[in-house]
C-alpha cells in the first residue's frame, strides 16, 4: 500500500518559506477575531484624535455657552 497523505499535515518537501507562509495564515485564522479588534481599536482612535484635536471641539471643553458657572475654573 502507498503512503497517504492525512489532510493538515505538513509535507518535509515543501520549501521554509511555503511552511513559513502556512504558518502566517495559520496564526491569523487562529488569532482572527483578536487581530481585528485590534484594528477596529486603532482605527477608532486614530478618528477620534483627528476630531477632538480641533479647535472648535477644544474650545467645547473649555468654555460654557453663558450662563452663570459653578466652577470657578
Amino acid at each position: 500500500m502507498g503512503r497517504e497523505k492525512r489532510a493538515g499535515t505538513r509535507n518535509k518537501d515543501e520549501s521554509a518559506f511555503s511552511r513559513a507562509v502556512s504558518a502566517v495564515f495559520a496564526f491569523v485564522r487562529l488569532a482572527e477575531f483578536e487581530i481585528l479588534f485590534f484594528l477596529f481599536l486603532v482605527i477608532t482612535f486614530i478618528v477620534f484624535k483627528d476630531l477632538i484635536s480641533r479647535p472648535e471641539y477644544n474650545q467645547i471643553l473649555v468654555k460654557k455657552p453663558g450662563g452663570v458657572d459653578l466652577w470657578p475654573y
